[in-house]
């Protein structure tokens, strides 16, 4: 079975393309559907495997990166959204996507009774941080990270610093094993807050989040942009390591074996 993916297209977004040409090469079926076009054509989310969020910069960041793609989410998608995360299909929200999901609810996927339990706000450098990091996988949960090892991609943003609401939510996320991927260093280990492996300041290094199922991962960094080994920066080197495609072939296997 070849998995069909959703890839949600809004004004501003420009990393669909790029989403595609991964999930093609791990073996699924992109298609990238405006979300003016799902509004219209009333298309069913469920008659794809897989559902995907890009990144980019929809409708400008305006009022916050990823909240008016999230208003859209919660506006006029909430029935096909949440059916979807709800049936266990993967899903993926990468740096905007990533950004929409926590400001639509979606992850981490807590109760929300005293407001948004997590969001991703200004770098702790106060500008767009443009640059290769490296990611160690520490969820057993998430579906889209088993069985990975370090991963090298690249992050492009300036809101991708990840805070939570209170102690308690972090504290509940760790005990959820929702903290799907961490910042590392050039050793493989957790980065401790030190910039530049951390990028943007997020605390416990934390890269990505899944919700309590682990079917749903949102990262602010781009696996995308490293799926051949020549996109490494040191591939001249011979040392093109850490391929972002192991974890789009997660995805695809998962859809397939489902």
């Amino acid at each position: 079975m070849i998995p069909k993916v959703l890839i949600l297209k809004a004004s501003g977004t420009n990393r669909d393309g790029d989403a595609a040409a991964a999930f093609t090469l791990a073996g699924a079926e992109p298609h990238i559907l405006p979300l003016a076009v799902l509004r219209t054509s009333k298309i069913p989310w469920q008659a794809y495997d897989i559902l995907v969020l890009p990144g980019g910069f929809s409708y400008a960041d305006a009022l916050g990166a990823g909240r008016l793609l999230a208003l859209d989410l919660t506006a006029y998608f909430t029935d096909q959204a949440q059916a979807f995360v709800a049936s266990g299909k993967p899903v993926i929200g990468i740096c905007n996507g990533f950004q929409a999901l926590v400001k639509s609810g979606i992850l981490p996927g807590l109760p929300a009774d005293n407001g948004p339990a997590a969001t991703l706000t200004f770098n702790e450098s106060g500008r767009f941080e443009c640059r290769w990091v490296a990611l160690r996988p520490v969820s057993t949960r998430c579906l889209w990270t088993r069985g990975l090892g370090v991963l090298e991609c690249p992050v492009a943003h300036g809101e991708g610093r990840f805070v939570t609401r209170d102690t308690q939510t972090l504290a509940q996320l760790q005990s959820n094993d929702q903290i799907a991927l961490v910042y590392a260093n050039a050793a493989g280990d957790p980065a401790q807050g030190a910039y530049p492996a951390n990028p943007n300041g997020s605390i416990l290094d934390i890269a990505g989040i899944c919700n309590p199922a682990g079917n749903v991962l949102g990262l602010m960094p781009h696996p995308e942009d490293h799926i051949f080994p020549t996109r490494h920066p040191h591939w001249p080197r011979g040392e093109a390591r850490g391929s972002g495609l192991t974890l789009f072939q997660n995805g695809v296997k998962f859809a397939q074996e489902r």
